[in-house]
């Protein structure tokens, strides 16, 4: 599904664990090949602002860069506009005139703007190794397994999946062939609404948290009426009864970014900073989403934020160098990271300015390099599920 330059063969034999590492192999059960690119320049290289301006300008229109909320400042500077996944895929599709797309972000959401954007469009991702570790979590041949585990339970009649954007291209085709639909975390609840209208149950995938805390705090379900599906045990680890008696099958999947956020770092920033606006990213735990005062997508922090008033004092559960960003653009209020360790998303910091540059470079020279593609029967599928989301009241 992807092209890429290929590394020039190392001296030394490394091991299996060290080659993916290094980005030279790739994990059969990832959702990505991991092939780096060949000569990078070097992080210390003091051109390197001034040779991603001179590559970009030399390209002109036939590229258009998008830079995701959680990326670098250094990267986020040659981005022609920001913004969550969704938005970003659709900003790319509204540019037919431009060839290349490179996508500052991770692998899913360059899939998802090559199943947006026309065949004549090219998605580039500058980084192959800059993947999600959430999409990660479920695999087309795990989420087989757990349909044929819901089929003979006598239930997959009843079950409408419902997948979260942050999701590979496999897995929205999965959803759309079986009637499926997608959602980002804003509008989550719309989707779910739809899904019960069609079904009795759903399958949502493959974020837990963002499914458990819609259905609970905006749909009134109980956490009774959710269960939890592990794909590496038999049958999910659920008997069928529990299936059966379930309105909600949980994907055991999780963002290790705002997984990390926990009740102790909510009631510890309370503590410190005395009036404190706790303000989280829906994709975090149950309880912390539950002693938090706002929770919503990082459209909405970022929304809420602005119109926060002077003086005011936030403490924000999502990725550092959005929370950093929206920091200084608003010196006039207090805003803080809920937790006191870093907590940068890793692989979307792989998109790093040397890759950006060779990226840029590299289409000047008429070079396509790490080209993003999905096949056409997996693109006709997801866009089907793409479609159903666009087409929610």
């Amino acid at each position: 599904m992807t092209t890429a330059q290929a590394r020039p063969e190392l001296d030394v034999q490394p091991t299996p664990l060290a080659l993916l590492l290094l980005g030279r192999e790739a994990d059969p059960r990832s959702e990505r090949g991991v092939e780096c690119p060949g000569d990078l320049p070097s992080p210390s290289d003091p051109d390197l602002v001034e040779r991603a301006r001179a590559a970009k300008e030399k390209l002109g229109d036939k590229v258009f860069v998008l830079g995701h909320h959680y990326q670098r400042d250094e990267v986020i500077q040659f981005a022609d506009v920001t913004g969550d996944s969704f938005k970003l895929a659709k900003d790319a599709a509204a540019r037919p005139e431009a060839e290349y797309i490179v996508f500052c972000g991770v692998h899913f959401m360059a899939e998802s703007a090559d199943i947006l954007t026309s065949e004549d469009q090219k998605v580039v991702l500058p980084d192959l190794a800059a993947g999600c570790s959430m999409a990660d979590m479920a695999t087309a041949e795990q989420v087989a397994e757990c349909w044929d585990v819901l089929s003979e339970a006598g239930i997959a009649e009843q079950v409408v999946p419902v997948s979260y954007m942050n999701s590979s291209a496999d897995i929205k085709a999965f959803t759309g062939k079986h009637g499926g639909t997608i959602c980002t975390s804003s509008n989550a609840k719309r989707a779910l609404d739809w899904a019960f209208e069609q079904g009795e149950k759903v399958l949502f995938l493959p974020d837990q948290h963002l499914g458990r805390n819609t259905a609970v705090r905006e749909m009134g379900m109980s956490l009774d009426d959710c269960v939890l599906y592990n794909p590496h045990k038999p049958n999910g680890g659920l008997s069928v009864e529990q299936l059966r008696d379930a309105k909600m099958i949980l994907w055991r999947g999780h963002c290790s970014v705002h997984g990390r956020f926990s009740l102790d770092s909510v009631n510890d920033v309370r503590e410190r900073i005395p009036g404190v606006n706790v303000l989280v990213h829906p994709e975090c735990k149950h309880e912390v989403v539950a002693a938090a005062d706002y929770v919503g997508s990082t459209e909405y922090i970022i929304k809420t934020l602005e119109a926060a008033p002077a003086g005011s004092k936030w403490a924000i559960g999502t990725e550092l160098n959005l929370v950093r960003r929206v920091a200084n653009a608003h010196p006039d209020k207090e805003i803080a990271f809920l937790d006191k360790t870093v907590c940068f998303c890793s692989t979307m910091n792989r998109i790093d300015l040397p890759h950006l540059v060779w990226a840029l470079e590299s289409l000047a020279e008429g070079n396509l390099v790490n080209r993003i593609q999905v096949d056409k029967e997996t693109e006709s599928f997801a866009k089907l599920a793409l479609e159903r989301m666009l087409a929610l009241p």
